[in-house]
């Protein structure tokens, strides 16, 4: 991801700078407050006439980088006044965007691509504009996670948005465990994660541990010119991408359990997975609370899996 461009270069106007841009008004605006505006994912096309009136019409466009905007405005002819907004300054911007909004402006957020907040910046702009009952409304378009799910081949419904996995293994694993455990009390969903070309291949290969060798995709670069939608089992899919390194922005999406499987236990891997990020006895208690069997049992084979003796053979036990 290019570096974000620095707040003074394109600083959030003050309440009373917008009026004063030099630039013709634009035509009477249509809603005053905070509008979410999704933007394409990938093929500028993709991008309704609605989008294109309020993006026009707006005081300002936050957007997660300003150079990737620029680039869909210029397309669209739009010419708007643009600033910054990211995870690394959304909070010392709020305080000047609600301003504008209190005066009644149009201020329209964006992320690079997609639907806003959906893994983007913004929450927290959103909350602030709530809690001071200033009017919120969107522009619905294009969102990666949805269009993937519509041509994995999946089941559509229910299905559960997860954003990023946790970038480090034990993280992962220790999340990817407790989605597994949640199946065996009864969650049968298609679950879809965005993520970074980099970790693809440890991510499938640690789900194809946690989960099986289960249906899923890897639905890539969607829009663009080399989409991909790849289909098949876990297992499969991670060999090929751990040889054939993915570009481009990644959707991966798993089937639900199999309904003869929704109630097998493998508390070997979810021992694995709790002891790589957690200490025994936290280990064991998480365990033990996601399976519902008897602690005595997954603390048995947690010290198995640990290489330590038995409680009645350490005079130096841990007290559960």
């Amino acid at each position: 991801m290019p570096p974000k461009p620095s707040d003074a270069a394109d600083p959030v106007p003050a309440a009373g700078d917008v009026a004063e841009t030099g630039k013709q008004p634009p035509a009477p605006m249509a809603f005053s407050g905070l509008v979410l505006v999704s933007t394409p994912i990938g093929n500028l096309g993709d991008i309704g006439l609605r989008a294109i009136a309020m993006l026009r019409a707006a005081d300002l466009v936050l957007c997660e980088d300003t150079r990737t905007t620029a680039r869909l405005l210029t397309a669209h002819g739009i010419t708007a006044r643009t600033a910054a907004l990211h995870d690394h300054n959304e909070d010392a911007r709020i305080g000047r965007v609600l301003g504008l909004l209190r005066q009644g402006r149009c201020v329209v957020l964006v992320s690079d691509a997609g639907t806003p907040l959906v893994s983007d910046p913004g929450y927290r702009l959103v909350r602030a504009a709530l809690a001071e009952g200033l009017p919120v409304t969107g522009v619905p378009g294009a969102n990666a996670a949805l269009l993937a799910l519509t041509l994995s081949g999946l089941p559509p419904h229910p299905f559960l948005f997860l954003g990023f996995a946790p970038p480090r293994q034990a993280a992962r694993l220790a999340a990817f465990a407790g989605l597994r455990a949640a199946e065996r009390a009864g969650l049968s969903a298609t679950l879809i994660w965005y993520e970074a070309p980099h970790r693809l291949a440890e991510t499938l290969a640690d789900l194809a541990q946690a989960f099986g060798d289960r249906p899923a995709v890897v639905a890539r670069e969607l829009t663009k010119r080399f989409e991909e939608v790849r289909r098949d089992g876990l297992a499969a899919l991670a060999a090929h991408y751990a040889g054939h390194a993915a570009r481009g922005e990644i959707c991966v999406l798993l089937g639900p359990p199999p309904a003869e499987a929704a109630q097998e236990v493998d508390v070997d891997a979810l021992l694995r997975a709790a002891l790589a990020g957690h200490r025994l006895k936290e280990a064991v208690a998480q365990v033990t609370a996601a399976t519902g069997l008897p602690r005595k049992q997954v603390y048995a084979r947690a010290l198995a899996l640990a290489g330590q003796a038995p409680d009645d053979q350490r005079s130096d036990s841990p007290s559960l």
